[in-house]
């Protein structure tokens, strides 16, 4: 790709909030004619918004957006589509109980001389368009009936069978084994040789520096760099994403824990060999009373899946989960929470605070069974269970009624964690704890975790924030696509180890892409 390639979409200091964030802050990209284009960035980036700006799912605020050499938006994504914008989403986004003909060419199917659709000659065209991807299905079949992989492919051929000037593909190896990655990238090569602007967004360095000519990493709503990917070495890259330098390390310590925790004993959870198609492959993580272990790694490398999956919300294909011992049924969260396994989920709202509820009825939601005889809550037990938990949690509310969506996001953090401490666990698992709350409120609920240790918890901590999880992890395992690479322990517990092994960690086969 000459670096004189025509700009065919780019979009100049472009901008787009919602309501308390500017989720792209005066963004210039451009997707050139005959290039593979990454789009890269952590969780929060910005890479989704960039997108749906691009595609016409959301107007711009601010900036400009040229396609073909004229300025425009797209007020649709049918209108995107059909100026020759194609793109193909992480989730497979087709019609389950069409054939896979009709989901090929949904809505510009062939048809005959008195307008009807051409059948035969529509199942033709689809099985030569599959085939040229290697894909040897039939295509009368209903697309529900193929394996996620294939769908994929279907989802593939079709953006490419379209007259498309752009393609842009967001994590399109999701679903894919390794045989389909490779025809993916015989076809994104066969792509950039017609000459057409490939985006390809994916959290897979391996596959970036195989495919990619350009990068322009994301972080914050910003661009950070854009160049030729050939130029950064991946440790470069990483540090960019994450917005740390491998010699930014600083001597004292910039957040509330106090340092290693007294672990000792046998271990209070035991995972081995946790696999999930296409997410993890033979997870183990032991964890001892008092002792918090780090599940480190960029985005998609398994880091929530392994929490779901011994919290019992990622039903596992194989592996065992023990507590103390005994064996607790995988996939089943009751049996999780019965055992004693609490999960505090990474995106609050949306699996965790009821935010019509008062903080009360969140704090007892999951305590309700306890705290209930013949199907009648006690109402003086479950106000002094909320009490002790408001108390010690330094719960900031009027009242004990008043609404958590009401609450700042800090202390709605402080319900959800009260809500799992009511039920007396032997293991928390916190999955971005202090994301999106504010600066003293994050000190609080550092400060928390390890009291929480002191006082004999087992604590397994997912954190994007390098320093919080060197610093609050007595150990921390390094995770890349869904497997463990590396485990940090003692002095080798740092921000600059923990760069470089999540920078050369070897890929394994397949991986989640969430």
């Amino acid at each position: 790709m000459s670096s004189g390639s025509s700009g065919v979409l780019s979009v100049s200091r472009l901008t787009k909030r919602f309501p308390g964030v500017r989720a792209l802050d005066a963004v210039d990209f451009t997707a050139r004619a005959g290039e593979v284009h990454a789009l890269i960035g952590e969780n929060g980036a910005g890479k989704s918004t960039l997108i749906k700006v691009l595609t016409g799912v959301y107007a711009p605020d601010a900036g400009e957006l040229t396609y073909n050499g004229r300025q425009l938006t797209f007020s649709t994504p049918l209108e995107a589509q059909h100026a020759g914008i194609s793109t193909i989403y992480q989730e497979v986004n087709l019609v389950p109980l069409m054939s896979v003909a009709r989901n090929l060419f949904l809505g510009r199917e062939p048809r005959g001389r008195l307008g009807l659709i051409d059948f035969r000659r529509m199942h033709r065209e689809a099985a030569d368009a599959l085939q040229r991807l290697g894909i040897r299905v039939d295509v009368r079949r209903p697309l529900r009936e193929l394996g996620v992989g294939t769908q994929q492919m279907v989802a593939l051929a079709r953006a490419v069978s379209v007259d498309a000037r752009v393609v842009i593909m967001d994590e399109p190896t999701s679903s894919l084994e390794p045989r389909e990655v490779q025809t993916l990238f015989g076809v994104i090569r066969m792509l950039r040789d017609r000459g057409i602007a490939v985006i390809y967004v994916s959290h897979r360095l391996e596959e970036l520096y195989e495919v990619c000519d350009t990068v322009t990493v994301l972080r914050d709503g910003k661009r950070v760099h854009t160049g030729p990917i050939a130029e950064l070495d991946r440790l470069r890259l990483v540090s960019l994403m994450l917005g740390r330098e491998v010699g930014d390390v600083r001597e004292e310590g910039v957040t509330k824990f106090t340092g290693s925790h007294d672990a000792s004993g046998q271990p209070v959870l035991t995972a081995t060999e946790l696999t999930v198609r296409h997410q993890l492959h033979g997870v183990s993580i032991g964890i001892r009373p008092g002792e918090v272990v780090g599940l480190g790694g960029l985005l998609g490398s398994g880091r929530s899946e392994t929490a779901k999956a011994i919290a019992g919300a990622l039903p596992p294909d194989s592996g065992r989960v023990l507590i103390a011992g005994a064996p607790v049924r995988t996939g089943s969260t009751p049996a999780a929470i019965r055992a004693g396994i609490s999960l505090l989920p990474e995106d609050r709202k949306a699996e965790g605070i009821v935010p019509g509820l008062s903080v009360r009825e969140n704090i007892a939601l999951a305590a309700l069974p306890r705290l209930s005889r013949f199907g009648l809550v006690d109402e003086r037990r479950m106000d002094a269970l909320v009490d002790t938990f408001i108390k010690r949690l330094r719960i900031k509310a009027s009242s004990p009624h008043q609404k958590v969506g009401e609450l700042s996001g800090g202390n709605q953090q402080k319900v959800l964690l009260a809500r799992w401490l009511a039920m007396n666990p032997k293991v928390l698992l916190l999955d971005e704890p202090t994301r999106g709350i504010d600066v003293g409120a994050k000190a609080e609920v550092q400060k928390l975790i390890d009291e929480l240790a002191q006082d004999g918890l087992g604590v397994l901590l997912i954190s994007s924030d390098m320093e919080e999880l060197v610093e609050g992890s007595d150990r921390v395992l390094v995770l890349k696509d869904g497997a463990v690479v590396e485990e940090l322990t003692g002095d080798a517990v740092t921000e600059a180890h923990l760069m470089r092994a999540i920078a050369a960690a070897p890929s394994t086969t397949g991986g989640p892409h969430d």
